[in-house]
C-alpha cells in the first residue's frame, strides 16, 4: 500500500480567459472540500508579441497581463465563496510546464484546463499534461472548459493493472471518492473476448484471473475506506476505450503515469486526450525495485509495448 501522504495546497493555472474561470471554480471546490489553501498561478513569457496589423497598438507587458488575470480570478473566487478559502496568487515567468511544476512541488493537486484543440494537437496537449504530472510529482487534474457541478461529480472511476504502478492512482481514487461521499468504479480492461471463458478449465479463464487480481489489489483499500462503495468493471474493450466510455458516467476518471525518464505511456495519453469529464493524472513514484523490474523485462514488439501504468489488460 502506498504511504504517499498528499497534503499542501490546491494549485490551479490561470490564463486570463473567462472560460478558464470554470477551471478555477473546480479547484476552489476541491480546496473547500479538503480544507486546503487555493494557490492561483499565472505563467507568462517575458517576450510580448505585437501584431503587425496594428502598428499603433502597444499591448500590456506580459507580467502586467498575468497580474490582471490573477486579480480577476481572486475577485471571482471571493465573489463566489467569500472568505471561506485561504487564497494566494503567484505570477511566474517561464515556460508553462516549468512554472506550474515548480508551484505544485508541495501541492496535493494541480488543476489545469483541457485544450479545445482536436486530433494531433489534442494528443500533444495530453502529452504535455502527462509530462507536467511527472515533473510536479502530484496529481494533475485536467478539467474541460465546459465543466459544471453536477450529481455525477460524486462518482469516480479508476483504471488498474494490479501492479505497484496502480498504487498511487488507487490511493487518490479512493480518497477522492471518500471525500465526495461517492462511489468508485474500478476498471480492468483488455479482456480477450474470444478466450473469455475456458469451458474445460473455467477457474483459469481470463475473467477468473482478473477477478482474483482485483480482489487482491483492492483488499487493502476497501479496508482503509470502508464507506466507499466499489463496483468492479471488467471490459473486453482496449484500456483507453474502456475508460473513455466510463467517463460519460462519472465525474472524475483517474489514470496513472510514470515519473522520471520513463516514456509517456501512449495508452494514458490517448485516455487523457479523449475523456469527456475531468481526469486526474496520478504519477507513480518509481522505486529501485521498479527500475530493476523494468530493466529485467524482455523487450517486446512496439505493438505490444503500449502497456499503461494503470490501464493494462
Amino acid at each position: 500500500m502506498s504511504t504517499w501522504n498528499r497534503t499542501g495546497p490546491v494549485v490551479v493555472e490561470v490564463d486570463g480567459s473567462a472560460e478558464y474561470l470554470r477551471i478555477v471554480d473546480y479547484a476552489s471546490a476541491e480546496a473547500l472540500r479538503c480544507g486546503a489553501e487555493l494557490v492561483l498561478v499565472a505563467p507568462y513569457s517575458a517576450h510580448a508579441s505585437v501584431s503587425p496589423m496594428m502598428p499603433g497598438y502597444s499591448p500590456k507587458a506580459p507580467a502586467e497581463r498575468a497580474d490582471d488575470a490573477l486579480r480577476a480570478a481572486v475577485a471571482h473566487v471571493r465573489h463566489r465563496d467569500g472568505y471561506a478559502t485561504e487564497l494566494a496568487a503567484v505570477a511566474g515567468e517561464g515556460s508553462r510546464v516549468r512554472v506550474l511544476a515548480h508551484a505544485a512541488r508541495k501541492a496535493r493537486m494541480l488543476v489545469v484546463g483541457r485544450s479545445r484543440s482536436r486530433g494531433p494537437q489534442r494528443l500533444m496537449h495530453a502529452h504535455t499534461n502527462l509530462t507536467l504530472a511527472s515533473r510536479a510529482g502530484c496529481p494533475v487534474v485536467v478539467v474541460p472548459a465546459s465543466w459544471k457541478p453536477c450529481l455525477m461529480d460524486r462518482k469516480v472511476a479508476v483504471g488498474i493493472d494490479g501492479t505497484a504502478l496502480s498504487a498511487e492512482a488507487l490511493e487518490f481514487a479512493f480518497g477522492t471518492a471518500a471525500g465526495r461521499e461517492g462511489d468508485l468504479t474500478v476498471v480492468h480492461a483488455g479482456l480477450p473476448a474470444e478466450h473469455a471463458w475456458n469451458d474445460e478449465d473455467p477457474d483459469h479463464s481470463w475473467i477468473s484471473r482478473a477477478d482474483h487480481l482485483l480482489s487482491e489489489t483492492l483488499a487493502p483499500w476497501t479496508g482503509r475506506f470502508p464507506n466507499v462503495r466499489v463496483t468492479r468493471f471488467l471490459s473486453s474493450r482496449q484500456p483507453a476505450a474502456a475508460l473513455v466510455h466510463e467517463s460519460s458516467e462519472v465525474g472524475l476518471v483517474v489514470v496513472g503515469s510514470h515519473t522520471g525518464a520513463l516514456p509517456v505511456d501512449p495508452v494514458a495519453r490517448r485516455s487523457v486526450a479523449a475523456m469527456t469529464c475531468p481526469v486526474a493524472i496520478v504519477p507513480h513514484h518509481v522505486t529501485a525495485t521498479d527500475h530493476e523490474r523494468i530493466s529485467a523485462a524482455p523487450r517486446r514488439p512496439a505493438r505490444r509495448a503500449g502497456r499503461s501504468d494503470v490501464l493494462t489488460p
